[in-house]
């Protein structure tokens, strides 16, 4: 196979734009005259071959070992960055390709059967920028967004505190206008890329007003990693994606300058949810990746396993298990791509995006497991890959909204939608 860094080389441009430019221009999800199509089109098709090339050469050999050091994978994201396959939803007039939300799901499915530690190191850096996208004016994106294609830097996003992760209203870290600066003082909890970020998009309560709605409570800044009072914490130590950089970060009299709010004052809560709406999808193809890198290692393993006799997965009580770990994936893509295809049609997709998420998450977790328990002891081992999978599903059922949350969203939504057509 040839090495994508030397595809990369030799074009003008990392190799999403080389295929975005080489083809007709198309919708990431338009559908044809006749209604819904299944088939991907062509710049798809070449997006997908594209990272899942890059995943088979740059990611499976190297997941092991990223494992057991915990070291984040720079080598891998500036390849990643080389190619295009990070970055790609950002703005043209920043410099990126203006990838819609579901051209960024075929790579992060891709990238998570490889390794979702990994995965989530290349786009974490997406919900960081995700704010600035959707709410930055033209010179905030340009210097922060164009600051990611011009060489291979990383965001975050910063809202996670220790005594609030769900319910944001308990979000503490406050910012205080002096003059033309804001001057915060708090701190965060379990940021994805903490440690190795540039830049963060950060949720602050800027109304003292205890009983002010969320709505108006909160503000978003970017602040930079390089501004005096930003301390990351250590490197957290997790059950699974442990190569992922996951840090608390403390803020200590951080002078942020007025140019840095996004919107205006009072629009973070409002900015922080849309950004959900873009990244849930994302998420739920990372973890369906992970269910099919399950369901492939306990298919190819019950194949060539015997009991009785027999290959196990002759036995019904294997087959059964192997089927409905099919099921699952087969309709957490389906989730996922009609959430990512609602957001790119300009619609509201927080519905669907919490449906494919949660559905995601859980099947994610059920697929590992059941794969443990088809390899038997050895999927109990760590020289076998179906171990690791187990740890990092886990993350998928907690991570932007928790289980419960995505399904406090849906049942609002279905109450909202009752009592609209009533």
């Amino acid at each position: 196979m040839a090495s994508l860094v030397k595809l990369a080389k030799a074009t003008l441009r990392p190799g999403i734009r080389a295929i975005s430019t080489s083809l007709p221009a198309a919708s990431s999800g338009a559908p044809p005259a006749n209604g819904y199509s299944f088939e991907l089109n062509d710049e798809q098709k070449e997006i997908q071959s594209l990272a899942r090339k890059f995943t088979a050469e740059e990611i499976i050999p190297k997941a092991a070992e990223y494992d057991k050091t915990m070291e984040y994978p720079w080598p891998i994201v500036k390849k990643a960055w080389e190619l295009g396959l990070i970055n790609n939803h950002i703005p043209e007039h920043c410099g990126g390709t203006d990838q819609g939300v579901f051209n960024g799901c075929l790579i992060a499915e891709e990238t998570a059967y490889g390794c979702t530690g990994i995965g989530t190191a290349m786009e974490a850096t997406g919900l960081g920028q995700t704010p600035v996208i959707i709410a930055g004016n033209k010179e905030q994106q340009k210097k922060y967004l164009g600051r990611l294609i011009e060489e291979p830097l990383v965001a975050a996003y910063c809202v996670t505190e220790p005594g609030a992760g769900s319910d944001v209203n308990g979000v503490k870290t406050r910012a205080e206008k002096k003059g033309d600066e804001w001057i915060l003082n708090g701190q965060k909890m379990w940021i994805t890329n903490g440690g190795v970020a540039n830049w963060y998009f950060l949720l602050a309560r800027t109304n003292p007003d205890p009983k002010a709605p969320a709505s108006k409570a909160f503000t978003g800044f970017i602040v930079e990693r390089e501004f005096p009072g930003v301390t990351p914490g250590r490197k957290e130590i997790n059950m699974g994606q442990r190569c992922s950089d996951t840090r608390g970060i403390t803020f200590e009299d951080v002078r942020i300058p007025k140019e840095n709010v996004l919107l205006g004052e009072g629009a973070g809560f409002k900015i922080a949810m849309g950004t959900f709406d873009k990244t849930r999808a994302p998420v739920a193809a990372g973890a369906t990746g992970l269910a099919q890198r399950a369901f492939t290692e306990a298919t190819k393993y019950a194949l060539e396993r015997k009991a009785f006799g027999v290959p196990i997965a002759t036995h019904q009580a294997v087959a059964f298990m192997l089927a409905e770990m099919a099921i699952g994936v087969e309709t957490s893509r389906l989730a996922w791509m009609r959430a990512a295809w609602e957001v790119d049609q300009g619609r509201r997709n927080s519905y669907y995006a919490s449906i494919a998420k949660a559905l995601a998450g859980d099947v994610a977790n059920k697929c590992a497991a059941d794969a443990v328990q088809i390899f038997g002891g050895n999927g109990f081992n760590s020289d076998y890959p179906v171990e690791k999978l187990m740890r990092d599903a886990k993350i998928y059922q907690i991570y932007e909204g928790t289980a419960q949350i995505q399904r406090l969203i849906i049942s609002r939504q279905l109450i909202e939608r009752h009592l609209s057509s009533a």
